[in-house]
């Protein structure tokens, strides 16, 4: 959203946009909300390598969390590689203002997964609608970007690769928070958090490492079945990255469902 508010608006309504919604955030922190107080809560003193390990210990004792956590990592890793080819094929073939309206493309399919999420019927397998909704993300979103030099298959393949994400997310909350106990959420959560995100520093420099130094220097001079795949010329390898980041998703999804499938979760 910023890049394309950039691109239509210029610097100085991207900061005035940022200001406007930390000033609200602000506001809203100190002003309305109340944490409450904890009574007859025994404070522990313990180091912070005794609290990672009493989370790990309990992911450990539940394997369900711990696959699903793993499986996001996966996805992680592809979502962050696909940031860092996204750029590199757009802006050569369409430039920055075109790179700014596309991407902004993710951010209003989030806004209206959000409202999906809200307003759709509790599912019956919680486990299941995460991997799925991944399997479609990832199994579409790559591939339309990958085939086409459109600005508006480029959208709509943002808008397909998205749109689901909210409803993931929401479905991964929501087993966290019913099975994990109320006592150890802190702790598990700040092991989910490394377990499922050390992969994005990893995914980024993945996707910019394969496209400049694999993908482009193997698409340069090609012609044949490559050219009518992925173009030719400057962003043509981005290309190519982008149907390899698709199919590595897709094997990321149907291995770790197989894995899910195993597990079965009902609200409590």
């Amino acid at each position: 959203m910023k890049a394309a508010l950039y691109g239509l608006a210029g610097l100085n309504a991207v900061i005035a946009v940022d200001l406007a919604s930390f000033v609200v955030a602000f506001v809203t922190l100190a002003l309305f909300i109340r944490i409450p107080k904890v009574e007859n809560e025994k404070a522990r003193e313990e180091s912070v390598l005794q609290l990672a390990k009493e989370g790990l210990v309990y992911l450990k004792q539940t394997p369900l969390i711990l696959h699903v956590i793993l499986f996001m990592s996966g996805v992680n890793l592809v979502a962050s590689a696909f940031d860092a080819v996204l750029p590199a094929l757009i802006i050569p073939k369409r430039g920055n203002n075109v790179l700014g309206i596309v991407t902004s493309c993710s951010g209003i399919a989030m806004v209206f997964g959000s409202i999906l999420a809200t307003v759709m019927p509790k599912p019956k397998d919680r486990v299941k609608v995460i991997y799925l909704t991944m399997l479609f993300s990832l199994g579409t979103e790559n591939f339309v970007l990958a085939f086409s030099g459109n600005p508006v298959f480029w959208c709509f393949g943002q808008v397909l690769g998205w749109i689901l994400v909210p409803v993931m997310s929401t479905n991964q909350n929501v087993i966290m928070r019913n099975t994990v106990p109320a006592d150890l959420q802190g702790r598990v959560y700040a092991c989910r958090n490394t377990l499922q995100f050390f992969t994005i520093p990893i995914g980024l420099l993945m996707g910019g490492f394969m496209v400049d130094e694999v993908c482009e220097p193997f698409m340069t001079g090609r012609n044949g079945i490559w050219t009518r795949l992925f173009g030719s010329g400057k962003g043509s390898g981005a290309a190519l990255m982008m149907f390899i980041l698709g199919v590595l998703g897709i094997q990321i999804c149907l291995v770790s469902g197989r894995k899910l499938r195993r597990y079965k979760y009902t609200d409590g």
